[in-house]
């Protein structure tokens, strides 16, 4: 089953006239991912590798498409708009791949998203990816900017707050011949869509799910409430991994949200939250899959 997106699911991509945004829409195309429509504004009526009909709203692409999801591909001056056109939309799912968005853009956008029905994933995060079948995963859903080819179908979920130790610990399992049903990438940002314990619920709740790694970074205590979250509730095992133990407090570290500020957000109080929870917690990024393996037994 996998979780948020499958290969059925039909996406658009807002911003794929951009290099960036395009090069990443031919490498999900290519991946069997079904990119129905793309948006740029000023340049509807173009089709985007000969397939892909671009549009000037995310509306208009909704209504003749049927488009459920949108990944932002937008500057970052121009990100929060975005997000929020496809709220506006209707849109089940909106990924923000866009690194860089003011945080007082994404406080109002959280604001404006109250009581709506989408759920957002980002922003600054590298998408989520449900692998499809065959040995390149041929026939899937990838969503952003992780590299397809690395993914492999199974059973292990991977929820993360870096991009760089998601590929890792996906990579780690493919070699090591346990396929994942959904890697969902949440971002670093301070504020953002969906947490740690958001992805640990619909993993718990999806059959297809057997076992999940969790990764996380020091500054907030969102891994302090998965792991309460996951001490009570979750049915799974579950390995995680704390990045920035060696950094200095009060100096943020590669994202946004990673900086440890006035005694929380401490990698040692993370790991122990986990540790307590019963969760298994890795003692290197090297260590990932293989920390799950002997934790799941099998």
């Amino acid at each position: 089953m996998a979780i948020l997106v499958n290969p059925d699911t039909r996406i658009l991509i807002q911003g794929i006239t951009g290099s960036f945004g395009a090069k990443h829409a031919q490498l999900s195309l290519d991946y069997g991912t079904k990119v129905v429509a793309g948006v740029t504004p000023g340049k509807g009526g173009q089709l985007f590798s000969n397939v892909v009909p671009i549009f000037d709203t995310v509306d208009q692409a909704v209504k003749e498409t049927g488009a459920t999801v949108s990944v932002v591909f937008v500057p970052p001056p121009f990100a929060a708009d975005a997000i929020l056109e496809g709220v506006d939309a209707g849109l089940d799912l909106v990924v923000a791949i866009t690194e860089g968005i003011p945080v007082n853009d994404m406080v109002k956008v959280k604001q404006a998203m109250r009581g709506s029905k989408t759920r957002l994933i980002g922003p600054n995060c590298p998408g989520l990816v449900t692998p499809g079948e065959g040995e390149k995963s041929h026939g899937g859903c990838r969503i952003g900017i992780a590299p397809g080819y690395i993914h492999k179908k199974g059973n292990v979920g991977v929820v993360s707050r870096s991009g760089t130790l998601t590929y890792e610990a996906v990579w780690q399992l493919t070699t090591r011949g346990y396929g994942q049903s959904t890697c969902v990438g949440i971002g670093g940002d301070p504020v953002n869509g969906t947490s740690h314990t958001d992805v640990l619920k619909m993993f718990n709740d999806d059959p297809e799910t057997e076992a999940i790694i969790m990764i996380g970074e020091i500054g907030g205590t969102a891994e302090e409430e998965a792991a309460a979250w996951a001490k009570e509730y979750c049915k799974k095992p579950i390995a995680a991994f704390i990045a920035g133990a060696t950094a200095p407090p009060g100096r943020r570290m590669g994202h946004a949200g990673a900086i440890v500020s006035g005694g929380k957000g401490t990698a040692a109080a993370k790991i122990a939250a986990l540790e307590d929870a019963g969760i298994a917690v890795s003692p290197t990024p090297a260590e990932m899959a293989d920390t799950l393996i002997r934790h799941w037994g099998k």
